[in-house]
């Protein structure tokens, strides 16, 4: 019986992950044992830190808004609160890019909530 050669095959699934651990140091990258638990561990961290970075951006977002409250003599949940009674619909993304880049119609904004509150 012949033998089986399988070199194309196992070639290009190394391939495969060096490629994906290209740029890493040591053996990480041309040894394709290390090479593949680096891969594997990659892809563990980039499923968790998928998850972990919309946390990351609302907790940013909130801290935003946050600051561009307090200067107006307001805090966050307060403001929060004051948005749903004055039934204004702005997710905290859009508020924070206002509160960030057009401070000028965050407090515009803010007013009109002091006035619901009130």
């Amino acid at each position: 019986m012949a033998r089986t050669k399988r070199g194309v095959i196992s070639n290009s699934k190394h391939k495969k992950v060096f490629k994906f651990v290209k740029g890493q140091y040591g053996r990480r990258k041309n040894t394709i044992r290390i090479a593949r638990q680096a891969m594997e561990k990659a892809m563990q961290y980039a499923y968790r830190d998928r998850k972990a970075k919309k946390r990351d951006f609302r907790s940013l977002w909130i801290q935003r808004i946050n600051a561009g409250v307090r200067s107006e003599g307001l805090t966050y949940s307060k403001f929060i609160n004051g948005l749903n009674k004055s039934k204004i619909k702005l997710d905290r993304k859009v508020l924070a890019e206002l509160a960030y880049n057009n401070p000028e119609v965050f407090k515009s904004i803010v007013k009109k909530v002091q006035l619901s509150i009130k």
